[in-house]
């Protein structure tokens, strides 16, 4: 008997996910522990992997498709195993037409889209073909009031997918052969009102630009940033540390070491050995407690092409920093490619974001929640200094902490910051 598969939980608080890839094809056979799929979230990239040996029948969700956790992706079954009428074997299954969007080409008009229950469905008619619309389509067609009957969609054998929605919403929707549709969309007046007028918010002669659809990760980022800017009260504290001695330490351990040590290695493992000794700085804030940490894990901002990620070097304290180097060598590689695990970008009190290698001297960066506080990293630059009242010039650095001051008060922002400052000017304590 077939089985379905389900879109999994593949982040703690996440209600849908992006089907990213199907790894394996149609009726070809996998074995237990084979890459079904990959799905995306706001944060990584995650591989599904068989439970069992297998073979999908069918797919039932496009690529690039955002789908609900919990939701069918696929029929599945035992090799050599095929299926012949997939909707009523879906019927069989409990696939409801409310669940799977199954929407049959004679639905009342009157119907609002996405209200379709199993009884409509099984009055239709079983010779009329039923189409397969995804969920995030669900949502969609509901928020904008749209009626689908007479849509043919452009995935397979007609499913409405996302692009369909907003070829609809354009007025430039077209069925597979070419015509309009039966039916044109149909929205309420109030649901007019809630859709933005984008010609009205033009300004007259605004002409030469182009727009880009957001993309889940930066409406992630912008959620979460401005979130923390609205519930985290920031302040911030400035540093100046003189890097020469820093710098020599760096040439000589990539003299002598296989694994190339980078300027922001030699800063992440100051900063775990300022969070070790300034243990009030290792905590978050949480409705109920101010939680510390037994280890000390600190969060690397990356940027990728699908924007900027976070992974967590672990342990960070306790490792050396050739290890360090190649952790974190190995978790920005993998978050250019989109290859990150869910779990790797969860945790740690501290993210350490670097923009010295740009040219930038100074900056403040915005805590990544839940975090208490993040480390921005400006370029080691020739200034002139002071030393015992004569003028000279030294390689210099510029650091400022953002801090959550729930739970963090200034003074503890202040001891980290000065012993991080030792710590980066007196850099043979970094091998301790």
């Amino acid at each position: 008997m077939p089985t379905l598969l389900r879109m999994p939980g593949v982040a703690a608080d996440s209600t849908e996910a992006i089907l990213a890839e199907w790894q394996i094809p149609e009726n070809t056979p996998y074995a237990q522990a084979d890459a079904i799929a990959t799905v995306e979230t706001d944060k990584a990239a995650v591989d599904i992997e068989a439970d069992t040996a297998g073979v999908i029948i069918k797919y039932l969700v496009d690529p690039g498709t955002s789908v609900e956790v919990g939701a069918p992706i696929a029929l599945t079954g035992n090799p050599g195993e095929t299926v012949t009428d997939l909707d009523k074997t879906l019927q069989e299954l409990g696939v409801q037409a409310e669940e799977s969007f199954a929407v049959p080409a004679d639905a009342s008009p009157e119907a609002p889209a996405g209200t379709l229950g199993a009884s409509t469905a099984g009055a239709a008619d079983p010779e009329q073909p039923r189409r397969f619309i995804t969920p995030l389509v669900r949502r969609l067609a509901r928020e904008g009031d749209l009626d689908l009957t007479g849509i043919v969609g452009s995935g397979p054998q007609g499913r409405i997918v996302k692009r369909d929605i907003v070829a609809l919403i354009d007025g430039t929707h077209r069925n597979g052969n070419g015509t309009a549709p039966v039916s044109q969309p149909v929205r309420t007046e109030t649901a007019e009102k809630d859709v933005p007028d984008v010609a009205a918010a033009t300004p007259p002669g605004a002409t030469g630009y182009t727009e880009e659809p957001h993309s889940r990760i930066r409406k992630a980022i912008a959620s979460r940033l401005t979130e923390s800017k609205q519930t985290a009260p920031h302040f911030y504290v400035r540093g100046s540390a003189r890097v020469d001695r820093l710098l020599a330490l760096r040439a000589e351990l990539n003299e002598a070491g296989t694994t190339k040590v980078s300027v922001n290695d030699l800063v992440i493992k100051a900063a775990a050995q300022a969070h070790t000794a300034v243990p009030a700085m290792n905590v978050v804030w949480t409705q109920d407690a101010i939680r510390t940490f037994d280890t000390v894990d600190i969060s690397v901002a990356v940027a990728s092409e699908r924007g900027l990620v976070t992974p967590v070097v672990r342990n960070a304290g306790q490792r050396s920093i050739s290890a360090i180097a190649a952790g974190t060598k190995d978790l920005a590689t993998r978050a250019r490619d989109g290859k990150l695990r869910q779990a790797e970008l969860e945790g740690g009190s501290l993210s350490i974001s670097n923009l010295g290698m740009y040219g930038t001297e100074e900056f403040a960066a915005i805590i990544n929640p839940p975090q208490s506080a993040i480390l921005a990293v400006g370029a080691a630059r020739q200034e002139p200094v002071v030393t015992d009242g004569q003028l000279a010039v030294a390689t210099v650095m510029h650091v400022t902490l953002s801090v959550d001051h729930r739970p963090i008060d200034g003074s503890t922002a202040a001891e980290w910051m000065r012993e991080f400052i030792g710590i980066i000017e007196s850099p043979m304590r970094i091998l301790l």
